[in-house]
């Protein structure tokens, strides 16, 4: 029983020391975010939506996230700055399956619009890659 107990214990503290800490989760989700960012800020949208995650895809078709993103990116002219505000990590979000988010927001200037607040949602992917679930500007 008790080397059945010590084995059991060993095997936990492998699983623990295996998983990456919530910074390093968050430093990952962010990596790709901006990458995703970089995509939308220079209007390749077609590629931001190519790159977002499935639910992402589900949510929104191309064609429609393209006008969406369009019709509210281009008046508001080219990215000047974007400092990140906040970083959270989830398992929970209103309304989407459990999983890895991690929540960020942008506090960000544009060409026409000095002060915005963007807020992204990444989330591990089915095939375990971070990618955008989500985008909104205000």
């Amino acid at each position: 029983m008790k080397r059945l107990l010590s084995t059991g214990l060993l095997f936990v503290a492998i699983a623990f020391s295996a998983q990456a800490s919530e910074p390093e989760v968050i430093e990952e989700a962010k990596v790709e975010t901006l990458e995703w960012l970089a995509l939308t800020d220079t209007g390749k949208y077609e590629s931001s939506w190519d790159s977002a995650s499935a639910l992402f895809k589900a949510a929104v078709s191309k064609e429609d996230w393209e006008k969406s993103v369009g019709a509210v990116r281009t008046p508001i002219g080219a990215l000047e700055t974007r400092e990140m505000a906040t970083s959270k990590f989830s398992t929970t979000l209103p309304g989407a399956p459990d999983g890895e988010y991690v929540v960020f927001q942008f506090d960000s200037s544009f060409e026409h619009k000095a002060s915005a607040l963007e807020t992204v949602t990444a989330m591990k992917d089915i095939d375990g890659a971070w990618r955008v679930a989500g985008y909104f500007i205000r």
